[in-house]
């Protein structure tokens, strides 16, 4: 028989100085408000871009301080790290698609961006780093639900690099007495989102006012987990001890398939007589397609008091309203990896 901790004392995050790499990112935007709201002082690292853009922070620059620079830079990393209490490592290259192509790029960031993070915080003695993993190392469930003892499967150079990169920052744990924690969260999704996503994929579609939504594979079934509650975790995982040195899953522990999926959102967006097709150029090269991801979130639940809050119909509504009202960002024709 398991049990919930009982309550300790609150973690009071007001005034510390937490550094958020990838913070300009869809989860990395969502941890940065969260922390602001709990009185946090904010410090974002974010990737260098000529033009100045700073993704989804453009509405909280005058509330967070910006870092710009690359965490395959170990130098810039370490200015960055310095002074501060907690560090939340998001910053990756993501996407699987993409890492077909560039299968190198994604070693260097994920695995050595990742070195360069645990090292600026072992110089300067943070009281915790939180390294954010995916679920996508597992690849397809061999059992279900998936804990974090399931084997690895590299079935993607994306999801190589992202075993690579947690070997490297547990290593520091274990080399080093590193405070680490690797978060591992199951198929975050909400507003923000990039098109290269399912989900903002088939709303992207129906709100162009698509006859057809053309997707990959239909049958793989993914464990579905809002934004907010994704953020909420990383918290409660920075908050907790018995977490250190440890991997914990951040996912709702329900599964749901990819073509149940589309018809849900095809009500959540209001259109009717959608019909669902296989686009072939949005399938995965075989031996690569992840059938079943499904999370065993005991950890999460037992070990720092966290459970998911918003259930996917509502999770699916919120994201289909925000897609509407943000069309410009969305080529609902062209298939992004």
């Amino acid at each position: 028989m398991t049990t919930t901790p009982m309550p300790g004392p609150a973690f009071d995050w007001t005034g510390r100085t937490v550094l958020v790499t990838g913070a300009e990112g869809f989860i990395g935007s969502a941890l940065t408000e969260l922390l602001l709201e709990r009185g946090a002082k904010v410090r974002a690292f974010v990737h260098y871009k000529p033009y100045g853009e700073r993704g989804h922070l453009a509405h909280l620059l005058d509330r967070v301080e910006t870092v710009a620079g690359d965490v395959r830079d170990a130098g810039r990393v370490m200015d960055a790290v310095a002074g501060c209490d907690t560090v939340f490592h998001l910053a990756a290259l993501i996407g699987i698609p993409y890492s077909y192509d560039s299968p190198g790029a994604y070693v260097a960031t994920n695995v050595g961006g990742t070195e360069n993070v645990a090292e600026a915080c072992r110089r300067h003695g943070v009281r915790r780093m939180v390294h954010t993993s995916t679920s996508e190392v597992y690849g397809t469930a061999l059992t279900a639900p998936i804990s974090e003892d399931h084997p690895f499967q590299p079935q993607s150079p994306y999801s190589a690099s992202k075993i690579g990169a947690d070997m490297m920052a547990l290593s520091h744990w274990h080399a080093f007495e590193l405070p680490v924690t690797v978060v591992r969260p199951f198929n975050t999704y909400g507003p923000r989102q990039s098109a290269r996503a399912v989900i903002p994929t088939i709303l992207a579609q129906l709100h162009a006012g698509a006859r057809e939504i053309r997707l990959g594979s239909l049958t793989p079934t993914r464990d579905f987990t809002y934004v907010t509650d994704t953020a909420r975790g990383f918290l409660a995982l920075a908050e907790c001890d018995r977490a250190l040195g440890e991997v914990v899953n951040l996912g709702t522990g329900q599964e749901i398939a990819v073509g149940e999926l589309a018809r849900k959102l095809i009500e959540a967006s209001g259109r009717d007589g959608v019909e669902v097709v296989v686009d072939p150029a949005r399938l995965r090269p075989a031996g690569s397609e992840v059938e079943r991801l499904l999370s065993d979130n005991r950890r999460a639940r037992e070990w720092a008091g966290w459970r998911p809050e918003v259930t996917l119909e509502e999770g699916l509504k919120h994201t289909s309203e925000w897609i509407a009202g943000h069309p410009h960002l969305f080529a609902a024709h062209r298939y992004q990896v």
